[in-house]
């Protein structure tokens, strides 16, 4: 039967409004270029410097005036009650010492903390609500493949780069064991947050105005660290694993919503605060109680307990110096520096605190320094680094802070991954973190000489 001529009309109307090929959406356009092989890795890096730059140009000046003006209005409320309880003599006494130089040193210290964390907190959900983070992840499957993974291990690697434990915890969403075994090796050596508190001090004190440079490259560098190191253990260790198809439905673009946005970076923040705090107080405490201990009677011959001249005539220096000479190569051989990396492996939140102790404890009573400024942290460490390094302290402050990236991150996260994994695994991830660690150190150190 042949379609009369009306109903042939009405075929050729619909026809003319259904269009034969959908235009292609904003999204569609953006994700062509968010999700290209190479324009979306050179994006993801610009994406990740922005974050750091704004972080250590943003947070600065809160930083400052949480060490400086806000620590020296506790310190005079404090010696105004001890005056006012027991009069002038007791500011010298060791109870006070431990009020000031432990208890509210370790408040101060995490209160620093709070500028650089909350700024990069708000950013990094900002990414991840939008729908951007997911991409990221889909541009990364190429180069997770080159160590045995695909683009779902990298969402707890991004995790990482917050805070190692909530990273490993979200490798029990990857398919296979073997998968999640190399992700878990691999994590520690992402950037945490709190590794950035060492990176702003050093990055500011000996690379200046490149300070933002040189914190986006310690971002880099733990890329490259966790892409190097997850190809010697794909070439070793896990020889039989092989990657599965990757599939992942992306997320529409969209713009964060603020409640849901301030409720994340809060209990984030919160999160890292409650977190670091007590460990933070805690060990800056035991640090001032071995640093009060004397081990040899000074100089004068008056050393007792909480007071000591100086600082390496305590339990707290002998330790120190004598784990010192070995990072002579990497051109840190100084008892402040390896001190603080030793109460590093409890957290890298006691990192700063314990070199702002070390060096306070050392120059409290030169007045005069203080008020010319070389009183002050950042010049405290260049002038030790210069010493150590022979006069080459930028090179050794780079060296330092690449140490502080690879070697273990804190007890907590070697105490999930034994919870995870075993106790073998755990002292495999200790052990492999200091040969990385200490290698890249003394590369870094040997080539920056150079320069």
């Amino acid at each position: 039967m042949s379609a009369s001529p009306g109903s042939q009309a009405k075929v050729t109307e619909l026809n003319r409004k259904q269009p034969a090929v959908d235009k292609p959406t904003f999204s569609d356009k953006l994700d062509r270029l968010l999700l290209h092989p190479v324009a979306g890795i050179a994006i993801f890096l610009a994406a990740m410097y922005a974050v750091f730059e704004a972080t250590t140009t943003l947070a600065g000046p809160l930083i400052d005036w949480f060490d400086v003006t806000f620590r020296q209005w506790l310190t005079d409320g404090i010696d105004w009650a001890f005056t006012l309880v027991a009069g002038k003599e007791a500011l010298a006494g060791w109870f006070h010492g431990l009020i000031v130089d432990g208890l509210l040193d370790g408040f101060v210290t995490v209160l620093t903390f709070i500028p650089p964390m909350g700024i990069m907190f708000i950013i990094l959900s900002l990414l991840e609500d939008s729908g951007y983070l997911a991409r990221a992840a889909f541009v990364m499957d190429k180069a997770m493949r080159a160590i045995g993974l695909d683009g779902r291990a990298f969402l707890p690697l991004v995790v990482g780069f917050g805070c190692n434990l909530p990273a490993l915890a979200s490798t029990r969403t990857l398919p296979d064991s073997r998968q999640r075994l190399l992700t878990g090796l691999l994590i520690p050596f992402t950037s945490c947050s709190a590794r950035l508190s060492v990176y702003i001090v050093l990055a500011y004190a000996f690379f200046g105005r490149y300070a933002g440079l040189a914190i986006f490259l310690m971002y880099v560098a733990s890329i490259v660290i966790i892409l190097a190191v997850g190809l010697a253990l794909r070439k070793t260790q896990f020889r039989d694993l092989h990657t599965q198809p990757f599939a992942m439905g992306l997320p529409p673009y969209q713009m964060p919503k603020v409640l849901q946005l301030g409720k994340s970076v809060a209990l984030r923040l919160w999160a890292f605060i409650t977190g670091a705090s007590s460990i933070i107080i805690t060990m800056i405490v035991i640090v001032w109680l071995l640093s009060a201990m004397p081990i040899s009677a000074g100089a004068a011959g008056n050393n007792t307990f909480g007071h000591v001249d100086e600082v390496e005539n305590s339990l707290y220096g002998a330790v120190a110096s004598g784990v010192a000479p070995v990072f002579e190569p990497a051109g840190f051989n100084d008892w402040h520096a390896s001190a603080a990396l030793i109460t590093g492996f409890v957290a890298k939140e006691v990192v700063v605190g314990s070199m702002a102790q070390s060096y306070a404890i050392h120059d409290s009573g030169n007045e005069s320094e203080q008020q010319q400024g070389t009183g002050t942290l950042g010049q405290a460490v260049r002038a030790s680094f210069e010493r150590s390094s022979g006069g080459h302290a930028s090179a050794a402050a780079a060296a330092f802070m690449i140490f502080v990236l690879a070697y273990t991150p804190c007890l907590a996260t070697i105490a999930e991954i034994r919870r995870q994994y075993s106790g073998k695994i755990a002292l495999q991830s200790v052990g492999m973190g200091l040969v990385v660690a200490y290698i890249l150190a003394i590369v870094v150190f040997q080539i920056g000489r150079l320069l």
